[in-house]
């Protein structure tokens, strides 16, 4: 206790700190020429969270930031506070600007507005959220920036359900960091620390708990190269109420339960959809084009609906809805056709952090699929994925599935083998005695990279300009100048295969002469020679702190060239020597060959894969050296020609 009673005041500080209190946090300002690299920093970082067993509470924030550059004030002298009036008030204790020596400048803003926040056109979201602007005067280097505010939760979503997460490190220097947890004795907040190297110190009195995290001088954490999502380093708390996830699904359960309705409505849509569908998987699959791809798009957050579907009938007659809307009209047409099919709760592209069970943790739903072959899982948002694929935001993720009786399943979501992705080209062709080439490009995608063509392919049908530009690009990605021409696809991503593109890439620059000299550009087979930036940015910052993602480490992988051109009658090329690379970071191998007039050029590259600690960043330097000196030469080659 005796830490906290020196770095702050009582947990009451936020809301209305004394006269000493803000002097003494004024007098933590620093000297701007010892922070030459950061346009601000923050003297204190400050959050007091109080909830009740019914989940109603408040979070009161305050900050106090000093403005070092010019940079910053753009982004400090305009701030902004959102709150769901609904079932939140939001009161703004202060904010004004103060001078080093703790004199007020301004105390209070120079304007202020309440607003909606307006729906966007692209992906409309209709939200009752409302956002208080304040424009702040006379902010400079040399100013202090004191705010705090106060959001109150009236009304939870789901009773006694609360989350809050709270980062020690920011990212830039932070001179007192607290957070302040007030609860009532009789429940037990559930706790994640992070990381932190100190400890929190709890104190019960009046039938309540307070628990407070404070530290000082929170040093500012460099950016890394190659850095893994989950490291040691960065310090967070987060808190949720005492829940189960079964509580989560039981009450998501509850309020869909009565949105499956088969009404004559949907049963005509549904006709119409399946019309003409000879088997069952083509009804689902015409099912799922359907609901992905014309049922449009718009999140509707009014009211419950941030969390409970509209009903099918309704989503039907509209031709709009969200996720879960999406997912509650899929699941329908599922069950009239005898299949059992069930929503999904999860976190689209986060990370929920399983012991903290809470709906506040999930902003997503798509569907599962039970099916003799195993569960499909289904994302009715995701139009351009094929059927039985999930789009890469959804992969790997934690997630709910909720029965109708409310039974609940933890699972992990099916994660795509980046090692059986490949994408491969061969290229064959002729170079001309002035040095350009006409070639003819196969070439075969997997995985996410053929998704993303489908996906392209599927929004827009190529009319004959969008067909011109698009081969334009991949022409000009095989050599400068070239026009594309003879476009080609094959789509078997819908069954689980590739994806193919096929076009003639016709006249583009391949070589540039000089007498009896040549030098080929070799496309696709580019790679970067010159690892020396890399290399020293990864020696100016020891020691190494974040653990390493192997997969990220050039080269990229995994991808497979095949190059074969024809040159002129009287032409050989000085073939470098073949690479030939392996180490926990992937392999790396390229071939060059040539018979007659055939040049052959053949390179691999297959990624590394795992997460390695951060003491072996020396392997990292090394591998790139190596890679550095094996490529330098490898996008080009020398040609000599017939005098």
């Amino acid at each position: 206790m005796l830490l906290a009673a020196l770095l702050f005041a009582s947990p009451t500080l936020a809301a209305a700190p004394p006269r000493a209190a803000v002097d003494t946090i004024y007098a933590l300002a620093v000297d701007s020429m010892r922070y030459r690299d950061e346009s601000f920093v923050y003297l204190l970082d400050d959050g007091v969270l109080r909830y009740e067993a019914d989940g109603r509470g408040s979070t009161t924030y305050r900050q106090v930031i000093q403005i070092l550059k010019e940079g910053a004030i753009e982004q400090w002298a305009e701030r902004s506070f959102g709150y769901e009036p609904r079932h939140q008030k939001l009161t703004v204790n202060w904010i004004r600007v103060v001078s080093l020596s703790g004199e007020i400048i301004s105390d209070k803003p120079a304007v202020s507005q309440d607003a909606d926040i307006p729906a966007p056109m692209g992906d409309p979201t209709y939200a009752e959220q409302k956002v208080r602007r304040f424009s702040l005067s006379n902010v400079r280097p040399g100013t202090l920036i004191d705010y705090s505010y106060t959001v109150e939760e009236l009304k939870p979503f789901r009773a006694s359900d609360f989350f809050s997460a709270w980062r020690v490190t920011t990212g830039l220097p932070v001179r007192r960091s607290r957070l302040v947890l007030d609860t009532p004795v009789g429940i037990k907040p559930r706790v994640v620390e992070r990381n932190l190297n100190f400890k929190p110190v709890s104190v019960e009195a009046n039938g309540r708990r307070v628990t407070t995290w404070a530290t000082q001088e929170v040093p500012k954490i460099e950016p890394e190269l190659f850095a893994a999502d989950s490291n040691d380093v960065m310090m967070t708390i987060q808190i949720g109420a005492p829940a189960q996830w079964q509580d989560i699904g039981a009450w998501y359960a509850g309020l869909a339960r009565d949105r499956y309705a088969m009404t004559p409505s949907v049963e005509q849509k549904l006709s119409a959809v399946v019309a003409g569908a000879r088997t069952l998987e083509d009804s689902l699959k015409a099912i799922h084009r359907y609901v992905t791809a014309d049922v449009r798009y718009v999140a509707i957050s009014l009211g419950m609906g941030g969390y409970q579907p509209r009903s099918a009938a309704d989503v039907v007659a509209t031709g709009y809805g969200d996720c879960k809307d999406k997912a509650t009209l899929f699941i329908t047409f599922l069950t009239r056709l005898g299949i059992e099919a069930n929503p999904v709760l999860l976190s689209a592209g986060g990370q929920v952090e399983r012991r903290l069970p809470t709906i506040a943790q999930f902003n997503h739903a798509i569907a599962a699929v039970e099916r003799p072959g195993g569960r499909l899982f289904v994302d009715l948002t995701a139009a351009g994925v094929p059927w039985g694929s999930l789009p890469g935001a959804d992969q790997g993720q934690f997630a709910l599935v909720v029965h109708p009786d409310g039974r609940t399943e933890e699972t992990t979501l099916p994660e795509r083998d980046d090692s059986a992705e490949w994408n491969r080209l061969e290229l064959t062709g002729s170079l001309d005695t002035t040095g350009y080439a006409t070639t003819r490009a196969e070439t075969v995608l997997t995985g996410g990279t053929a998704d993303m063509y489908h996906n392209m392919i599927a929004r827009s049908a190529l009319d004959s300009a969008g067909r011109s530009r698009f081969l334009r690009s991949l022409a000009g990605r095989i050599y400068p100048e070239a026009e594309g021409d003879s476009l080609g696809f094959t789509d078997k991503t819908e069954n689980g295969g590739d994806f193919r593109v096929s076009f003639v890439a016709r006249h583009g620059r391949a070589a540039r002469l000089a007498g009896p000299v040549a030098i080929l550009s070799l496309p696709f087979i580019r790679l970067p020679g010159d690892m020396g930036s890399l290399i020293t940015e990864l020696k100016s910052h020891p020691p190494r702190r974040f653990t390493i993602d192997a997969s990220e480490v050039p080269p990229p992988g995994n991808e497979e060239n095949h190059v074969r051109l024809e040159l002129p009658e009287g032409w050989r090329a000085e073939l470098p020597k073949n690479v030939a690379l392996t180490g926990p970071f992937g392999e790396l191998s390229i071939t060059y060959a040539q018979q007659g007039r055939m040049l052959d050029v053949r390179t691999r590259r297959v990624a590394g894969k795992g997460i390695l600690g951060p003491e072996r960043i020396n392997e990292v330097i090394a591998w790139l050296e190596r890679v550095g000196a094996e490529t330098r030469e490898s996008g080009s080659l020398v040609l000599m020609r017939k005098p």
